[in-house]
């Protein structure tokens, strides 16, 4: 299966949304669709064997609206002219209204030739702005109606053609109106001002829309267009798809790295902020990964290029931002199954309000000037988009909010999966420690000689060079030279074995060497211990020290402050687990150690058979089945293999210089964004639930209060922007 994102034209309610997805899942060979109404994309999964891209884009037409294939950059998004010169017809709409209202007073005064020209000014104008100003809206009803669909579009369009055909006999035939009673009232003002407060709302909606996107915007605008290509000792400048991997590019001081890759030339101040949330430059030298997208503070950087195009780190970012801003969050499939119905139900109470309104007069003409009224103030008031937008507004938000600070959130079920956690388990080495330990001694088993000695530490760096681990790397940087090895086999989280010159070579913990049939006895120490076994015979043990992470202890105050427990789970010895859980006030059966990668994921499936939410937070390949396993897994690791994290949460900042306060404050965003969508969907609730009965007239008999069709179409038009305006305040999130 395979996964496009396509841009949706003609979206403009929670009901157009339903209908999209309806219609891209009923292609066959679709796995799943979901559209996301605030960016108007939609995530088809799909099997390329049985699918054709057109297939996709022939079903949403069929259902009335347009898809087109994804652009190159993925941070194309939202754009505040969604439609054509939308503040123009705005503002020529509003305009138009004013015009409007102010002939329409002339005509309280009566009847009589000037009330007749009046008329005839108020049709031809609303006609103007029907047809010049706001075509879309009928346009759009019309094409659902012939695809068997509704939305917004629909009750907006059947309101305002209602006032206008009621206003168009009313000024055609204003005798036939006097002989039954009836005063040839118009509510041209009426259809105007509707179609001007519902083209306001959609450019507050676009303007906060494109806010809700900035964060997906912001990562495109990182990449440079052009890089410095070295080639033959030659520098020229070149687009940026011109770079492969393996090429050399100058970065002069004061540029954005072009690409990902390894610096071979140069020192400087690198600014990671924008991408990994860092408020401090790092230093990168020789030997040093820089991330492209990020800026060249001091001086120039000659860099071998790794990744590039949709290889980038940044690339990843915009892809799984984008992905996890279009997911759908639990929360949402209560509003997906009101907004599927919202519409038809609105249609039906409309025309129930017509007719009750009607019957007060005994069915009689007297009565319908205020049924024609009421009908379409119901049919205006209504907003679907509140309620469709009132999660995935809060969950993009959110999400964006993150991702600039360094922490990337895959999804709206992850994002409210995290706010419920009530304990974290936390991997010890690379997690709550640096993660790069040193080697701080060696024991040889007696009667080694000088000569074995170094031949068995070559042979230790022999094996941990083919592990990706930083305890495998302090081994090999300690050793400096090492022999190869055949037959290399990892046990992840206890280590290594293969042989060499026909012997079998173990080197690992002591459950390792257990395994493999070897006694270690080793005095008590607070390192950790590595051990080695040549052909069945202990021969030595490396010890290795690590340095709690600066920001390890202020993070679990802050998780303990949340009502969070926290608990160590680590594969290390128990005397080094206790030494760096005492340091962090981390005590009796929170500390976990011995763990072998089963252990840790049985720890969780426990705690969760008790009724937790558990969080893990891991950065070793040891650590990805336990991250699986919990509710919400931190991914903690330079950011190189995003695509393939096991974590919900991924979190950017290089391990060296990881601040681990970014755990409690993706908990703390996480809970404020499910507050917020519970708070959009409360006001979606109960704005459709006390304006529709007030727009229908049940104030009338005791207060004489009934709500006029302009003042209905302001409260439309305000209410979705009210819930993206509430979603926004996540942008402020520290």
């Amino acid at each position: 299966m395979e996964q496009i994102t396509l841009p949706i034209g003609g979206m403009t309610c929670a009901a157009c949304q339903h209908h999209v997805e309806v219609a891209l899942r009923e292609v066959p060979g679709v796995g799943s669709a979901e559209v996301n109404l605030l960016a108007n994309k939609a995530m088809v999964t799909y099997d390329p064997a049985a699918v054709r891209l057109e297939a996709l884009l022939g079903a949403v037409a069929e259902a009335g609206y347009e898809a087109s294939l994804p652009a190159e950059d993925a941070g194309e998004a939202v754009s505040e002219d969604r439609e054509p010169h939308l503040k123009l017809r705005a503002g020529l709409a509003l305009a138009a209204a004013v015009v409007a209202m102010v002939v329409s007073m002339s005509l309280m005064g009566g009847g009589g030739a000037s009330a007749g020209v009046a008329r005839w000014f108020l049709l031809v104008l609303t006609v103007a702005v029907m047809g010049f100003v706001s075509p879309q809206t009928y346009s759009r009803a019309w094409s659902a109606a012939r695809y068997g669909s509704t939305n917004m579009n629909t009750l907006v369009a059947i309101g305002t053609l209602a006032a206008f055909g009621y206003s168009l006999a009313a000024t055609a035939f204003p005798g036939a109106f006097e002989r039954v009673g009836l005063a040839p009232d118009v509510y041209f003002e009426a259809v105007v001002f509707i179609l001007a407060f519902l083209l306001l709302g959609s450019v507050l909606d676009a303007r906060a829309r494109r806010r809700a996107t900035d964060a997906l915007r912001g990562f495109a605008g990182l990449r440079p267009e052009t890089a410095l290509l070295v080639r033959d000792g030659v520098e020229r400048e070149v687009g940026l798809a011109e770079v492969l991997a393996g090429d050399l590019v100058t970065v002069r001081a004061g540029d954005r790295v072009p690409v990902d890759g390894v610096v071979i030339g140069g020192r400087s101040a690198v600014d990671q902020s924008l991408l990994t949330g860092e408020s401090v430059p790092v230093m990168r030298s020789v030997g040093d990964e820089v991330i492209g997208g990020t800026i060249n503070l001091d001086g120039p950087l000659t860099v071998r290029a790794t990744n590039v195009g949709a290889a980038g780190v940044l690339a990843q970012m915009q892809r799984l931002l984008e992905q996890a801003q279009t997911s759908r969050a639990p929360m949402q499939r209560m509003a997906d199954r009101a907004s599927a119905v919202f519409v038809p139900v609105v249609l039906g109470l409309a025309a129930a309000t017509f007719l009750v309104w009607m019957g007060v007069g005994g069915f009689g003409v007297r009565m319908l000037p205020r049924a024609v009224s009421a009908a379409v103030a119901v049919l205006v008031i209504a907003c679907p988009c509140a309620m469709g937008l009132a999660v995935p507004a809060a969950v993009t938000v959110a999400i964006g909010r993150a991702a600039q600070r360094g922490t990337l959130i895959k999804g709206g079920e992850a994002l409210e999966r995290l706010a419920r956690v009530d304990v974290i388990g936390l991997d010890k080495t690379g997690t709550l420690t640096v993660g790069e330990p040193r080697i701080v001694g060696v024991r040889f088993a007696d009667g080694i000689s000088e000569a074995e000695g170094q031949r068995f530490l070559e042979i230790a760096a022999g094996l941990e060079a083919r592990v990706n681990h930083p305890l495998a790397r302090a081994v090999v940087r300690y050793v400096g030279g090492s022999v190869d090895i055949d037959d290399v086999a990892v046990e992840p989280g206890m280590g290594v074995s293969g042989s060499v010159g026909g012997l079998r070579v173990v080197l690992g913990n002591d459950a390792m060497l257990a395994e493999a049939g070897v006694r270690v006895a080793e005095p008590g120490a607070r390192a950790t211990l590595v051990h080695l076994a040549v052909d069945g015979k202990h021969v030595l043990t490396l010890q290795a020290e690590d340095v709690v992470r600066d920001s390890a202890a202020l993070a679990l105050g802050e998780l303990r402050g949340l009502g969070v427990a926290v608990h160590m789970l680590t594969g290390d010895r128990v005397e080094a687990a206790a030494s760096v859980a005492g340091e962090l006030g981390i005590v009796g059966d929170a500390v976990h150690a011995g763990l072998l990668p089963a252990g840790k994921m049985e720890f969780i499936r426990a705690m969760q058979g008790a009724g937790h939410r558990v969080a893990m937070a891991g950065d070793g390949t040891n650590d990805a089945a336990a991250l699986a396993q919990a509710d919400a897994g931190f991914a903690i690791g330079s950011g190189t293999d995003l695509a393939r994290e096991a974590g919900d949460i991924v979190l950017m900042s290089p391990s060296g210089s990881l601040a681990l306060t970014a755990i409690p404050d993706a908990i703390r965003l996480a809970r404020r964004a499910v507050r917020t969508m519970k708070q959009n969907l409360w006001w979606a609730t109960i704005y459709n639930i006390l304006g529709l009965p007030v727009a229908a007239g049940v104030l009338y008999p005791h207060f004489h209060v009934l709500l006029s069709p302009v003042l209905a179409s302001a409260a439309m038009a305000l209410s979705s922007t009210s819930v993206l305006v509430n979603s926004l305040r996540l942008r402020r999130f520290q």
